[in-house]
């Protein structure tokens, strides 16, 4: 990958600062206090370890070696949790907050959503959590963040936004659920409502949790109502069966207005293509863009993946126009040996 060098951010490399007083004054649930038993909606949330070979597609921007949780949700065995840390992974473990450890073998990466999901290849000896919903999700609700290793890692947050967001990976949902303080542990952990069900999985830490260009750290969560939109698919064929969006391989970030690429994939379209870090998009087929999402509805909008898209571009003082011939972000991919 060339220019500037960013991950999904799954480990909190630098922020040990952010997170440990944060995390040691964050308010913990009460389990005498609760509606279900905190034990058993946390014991379902599992440590996990991931291994990517060195040549994997992702391993230049996630590395080789992922850490995070995974939370049981079926009596098979089967596993969800945030899609990077699994992507390629040929190796996978997961270990109880009793010590029990099994391997796993992955299933499906939802490129869309960010979901990956996996089977345990033994049984965990806990029971899976229930599947609550998500939109009954509320602003300013106090919900409960489990991460690996039970009630210690258990502490209660704050809604403190449902919105649109728009990732510098060419990814986007149209409404996530932003929580505060931040849990340091956030990939793949789970977000419990009140009931003890799962209505969400950790994705990222954030600065701008409560609303964009407004400092407060906490974390962004995927709501559990998009992975049952499809889990189906995923399960019978490890993919989702409607046409795969455009994929450019750009990575970029806005600033003052604009859309800047920070970086390009290596020997992605975008690459193959011209485009350089550096270079301002202003248009995509002729359509001015200013912000990210936008840029990503014109692209997704114009066709599926394989479509070619002409972006304008502003490199130093020339304008351009360079045509990029998209792809399936997924056939770059090493994919799960179960499908």
């Amino acid at each position: 990958m060339s220019g500037i060098k960013e991950s999904n951010g799954h480990k909190p490399l630098g922020l040990a600062h952010v997170f440990d007083p944060m995390f040691t004054a964050a308010s913990r649930p009460e389990p005498d206090q609760l509606a279900f038993d905190l034990d058993a909606a946390l014991a379902p949330v599992l440590s996990l370890q991931a291994s990517a070979p060195e040549d994997a597609f992702s391993s230049s921007y996630l590395g080789t070696e992922r850490e995070g949780n995974g939370i049981l949700i079926g009596d098979d065995g089967l596993v969800v949790t945030i899609g990077y840390l699994i992507a390629e992974a040929e190796t996978i473990i997961l270990t109880t907050n009793d010590g029990a450890t099994v391997h796993a073998h992955g299933i499906a990466y939802d490129y869309e959503t960010g979901f990956g999901l996996l089977r345990a290849a033994g049984d965990l000896g806990v029971k899976p959590i229930e599947l609550g919903s998500s939109a009954d999700v509320v602003e300013q609700e106090t919900l409960i963040i489990g991460a690996r290793g039970g009630r210690g890692q258990a502490i209660n947050a704050v809604v403190a936004s449902k919105r649109e967001f728009a990732g510098y990976w060419e990814y986007m949902l149209d409404e996530a659920i932003f929580t505060t303080p931040p849990h340091p542990h956030w990939s793949g952990s789970a977000l419990i409502d009140d009931s003890g069900k799962l209505v969400g999985v950790g994705s990222l830490f954030v600065q701008d949790a409560a609303q964009e260009d407004t400092f407060e750290a906490g974390n962004m969560f995927l709501p559990i109502d998009l992975l049952k939109t499809v889990l189906d698919d995923l399960l019978k064929y490890g993919h989702r069966t409607t046409p795969a969006r455009p994929w450019m391989g750009l990575y970029c970030m806005e600033t003052l207005g604009r859309v800047l690429v920070t970086s390009i994939s290596n020997n992605s379209p975008a690459d193959e293509s011209g485009v350089e870090p550096g270079d301002v998009v202003l248009a995509v087929n002729g359509l001015q863009v200013g912000a990210l999402a936008d840029l990503y509805r014109k692209v997704w909008s114009a066709g599926d993946a394989g479509i070619t898209v002409s972006l304008g571009i502003l490199r130093d003082d020339a304008k351009l126009n360079i045509s990029v011939t998209t792809a399936d972000r997924s056939s770059f991919m090493k994919q799960p040996r179960s499908h």
